[in-house]
């Protein structure tokens, strides 16, 4: 049992990032189609998301705030993300004992889960791009970019004039207009350096 952890989110200048958790299981790994979640399309990594939480053995998403981001910066919150993403679906005592490894795309890994793995003999690997080549990373990655994308799309209508349900918080030329327009609003991340440049109170 291998269980895959990624994020989405790291370079928008407004919304939370997302961390996911997925170990896929026998009935898991027959999904098809599965990949790093920017190589599908919209439409394919909502189906896949579905399919994931219906057959995957476990998963879990979490989501840490722009002011968590604010506060301790984006690689920290990226890497606390993974480890409460990991934590919730470690929660289940009967997930958690079939766990043999884990694999996180990208090169860092938190702390607290390299403490957590060697006080429980389970294997942890950071692996660059490896949301295109070990399964459970990319199910992780479909299940964290569509819970995010879901979460702008929402906001767009309690913050409209930004467009988050079109560039979902990236640094769009549409979105940085709108910025110089309207000044950041409580989803922006402030300490990024287009938005630390306006004076906010």
């Amino acid at each position: 049992m291998i269980c895959g952890i990624d994020e989405a989110g790291r370079g928008p200048l407004a919304g939370p990032v997302y961390a996911a958790a997925v170990i896929l299981g026998e009935r898991g790994l027959s999904i098809k189609g599965i990949d790093d979640s920017k190589k599908l399309s919209q439409g394919k990594r909502e189906a896949l998301a579905l399919e994931i939480k219906e057959k995957a053995f476990a998963w879990s998403v979490i989501a840490i705030d722009a002011n968590i981001i604010d506060q301790i910066n984006i690689l920290q919150a990226t890497l606390q993300g993974m480890h409460s993403a990991f934590m919730t679906l470690a929660a289940q005592k009967a997930k958690r004992t079939a766990i043999r490894e884990i694999v996180i795309d990208g090169t860092q890994l938190p702390k607290a889960l390299v403490a957590w793995c060697g006080a429980h003999a389970i294997r942890l690997e950071a692996l660059p791009k490896a949301d295109a080549t070990v399964k459970e990373v990319g199910a992780a990655s479909i299940l964290a970019k569509t819970a995010r994308d879901e979460f702008m799309i929402a906001m767009d209508a309690r913050y409209p004039g930004y467009g988050f349900a079109q560039h979902k918080g990236y640094g769009t030329a549409q979105h940085l207009q709108a910025i110089a327009t309207l000044g950041p609003c409580e989803l922006h991340r402030k300490t990024f350096a287009p938005i630390a440049q306006y004076s906010l109170l």
